[in-house]
């Protein structure tokens, strides 16, 4: 099977598992994502397009947040779907490699991503988190966990531990997110392309802020 083919039916497994995802962790956020990491490896050099491409199209596979915090359930899922395609065995580790280290995971994902194909399929991700779709995706993320939208009295908390981490995701409230992952996110990135694309997405969301707070407070 050609390497086209096996992006293509990728794709197709991954919509057919992924279309009725109403968390923000849906088909449309994968397909951004694969659209944005093929825009960052034309950009960086030495990148694997086909490992690339595979990264993103399975990187939100099985999401630990929606299966009991299982962080081995999406490598599993991946690897299990391009071995019955037969693709080969290192790809189908490089891109397990890439499912299970993806995850923000509050600040307790210490791992720096390895390979120049994690470090594209990671920066995408972390785009997708920010600016205009970033905001929205907080908004529809909260309500699917029962997040508050804004407690003046709740203040942001850096979790230290993934169990915390996994145990807090429904108590924080939707603005928090912004300073508990969002504003954190452009000075992780690894791609100097990544970098530039988020100066934009960065400043929108903060311009955003200073609005919902003047809201909140009745001055506008």
């Amino acid at each position: 099977m050609s390497e086209a083919e096996i992006i293509k039916q990728t794709k197709q497994y991954t919509e057919q598992q992924m279309r009725a995802e109403t968390n923000a962790h849906d088909w449309w956020h994968v397909y951004r994502v694969w659209r944005l990491s093929i825009h960052l490896a034309e950009q960086e050099k030495g990148a694997d397009m086909f490992v690339v491409q595979l990264g993103a199209l399975l990187h939100d596979i099985a999401d630990w947040k929606f299966h009991d915090g299982d962080l081995e359930i999406g490598p599993r899922t991946a690897s299990s779907w391009l071995e019955k395609l037969k693709v080969d065995e290192a790809v189908v580790k490089q891109v397990a490699y890439i499912v299970r280290n993806v995850s923000f995971r509050g600040g307790t994902n210490t791992h720096v991503m390895g390979t120049i194909e994690g470090k594209i399929v990671q920066d995408a991700d972390r785009l997708d988190a920010i600016g205009a779709i970033g905001i929205a995706r907080t908004f529809t993320f909260g309500g699917s966990f029962g997040r508050v939208m804004y407690d003046p009295m709740a203040r942001p908390k850096q979790t230290v531990s993934f169990d915390e981490y996994r145990k807090t995701m429904g108590e924080s409230t939707t603005i928090n997110h912004f300073y508990e992952k969002l504003l954190l996110l452009k000075d992780q990135l690894h791609t100097e392309s990544a970098r530039s694309i988020a100066k934009q997405r960065h400043s929108y969301m903060e311009t955003f802020l200073e609005e919902f707070y003047a809201e909140w407070e009745g001055k506008k």
